[in-house]
Formats: structure tokens, sequence, C-alpha cells
């Protein structure tokens, strides 16, 4: 005979030195030169790039076209630097709004910089820092993407105390996350009721 007794969570305790690096505001100075290293890289290349008519002057795209035609020539062969579906992608919709895709990065990775650096959405920062890291990475570029991304992962694991020591320490309370509402939202539904 089966039991129907309803099924219980079990929690699993994280280790301590996991406890610490990612819960523990003791932590957030390890997590602060982190993020600075990160910072500075994504803003020096966002700046680089705002600054560049290429980019995001009067022949914005150029640049990205030129890097996405290298991408694409990499896309053949046996065991090809770039897959096939990454480089149809590249072909049927970045080239045709390359000035469109140029102005994105080099604001994209200005902003990833500056909320790095200011420890402001600290864990959303750094996954949008990935995600650029992964494109550039599928096109075939690998400079120092794999090491951005390795330690932008252990910031977004850190989002807790990742920005401590900096914006998010007053913005997370304000702000809350998806599954525990801020003060900002918990006071918007107060006086809805």
């Amino acid at each position: 005979m089966a039991s129907t007794a309803p099924l219980t969570p079990t929690q699993i305790r994280e280790p301590a030195l996991a406890r610490f690096l990612f819960a523990d505001t003791r932590a957030s100075w390890l997590w602060l030169i982190v993020r600075l290293y990160l910072g500075y890289e994504w803003i020096n290349a966002g700046l680089d790039k705002l600054s560049s008519p290429v980019w995001t002057g009067a022949k914005a795209g150029t640049a990205l076209a030129g890097f996405v035609q290298g991408a694409v020539k990499q896309a053949g062969g046996a065991h090809p630097n770039v897959q096939g579906w990454y480089s149809d992608f590249l072909n049927s919709f970045v080239v045709p709004n390359a000035g469109t895709f140029s102005y994105m990065v080099a604001f994209g990775e200005t902003l990833v910089g500056i909320a790095l650096i200011l420890g402001a959405l600290t864990g959303v920062a750094a996954f949008f820092g990935i995600f650029m890291n992964a494109n550039y990475l599928l096109a075939g570029t690998v400079s120092t993407n794999p090491i951005l991304a390795f330690l932008a992962i252990f910031i977004v694991l850190a989002w807790r105390n990742a920005g401590w020591i900096g914006l998010d320490r007053w913005l997370l309370p304000i702000l809350g996350t998806p599954w525990q509402p801020g003060r900002l939202f918990g006071a918007a539904e107060k006086t809805a009721d």
C-alpha cells in the first residue's frame, strides 16, 4: 500500500566556506577587488568604443561589421572556432543591424563597468557581463573573455554581498528581489489595499 503522506522538502545546508563567500558581508572586501577589476575592464572597453566614430559615431557599425566578418570566416572547416548556427545569427541578424548593435555593445560595456564599480545591482551587471563574454567567445574571440566570465560567475553567485561595499547595501533593501519585495514595492502594496 502506497503512503499518502505529503513529501516534505529537504534543506541541504551550505558549507561554511560557501556561506562565508556568498552570503557573509565580511567577504565583501574580496568581492570589491574582483568587482573593481571587472568594472575597470568593462568601462575601459566601453569608453574606447563610445569615443570611436566606427562604433558610435558617423560610421557606427563599421567596426562591429568587420568583427562579425572575421567571426564568420572562422565558421568553416572540420573543427570551426565559430559554430554554424552562431555564424548564421551573425549574418542574418547582426550584420543588417550593425549600427544598432554597435551602440548596444558600447553602452552595454560601459554600463556594466559603471554598475560593477559602484556596486549597483551587482549580480545583474555581472550577468550581463557574462552574456557579452559568451557572445565574444561564440564569435571565436578568446582574449580575456574566459577570465572575465569566470570572475563574473563568482560575482553572480555572491550577489547578496558582492555589492555590500557599494550601492547594493542600500538598493537591495529598497528594491528587494523577485521573491521578496523591498520597501519600495512593499509600501506600494500596502497603499493599494
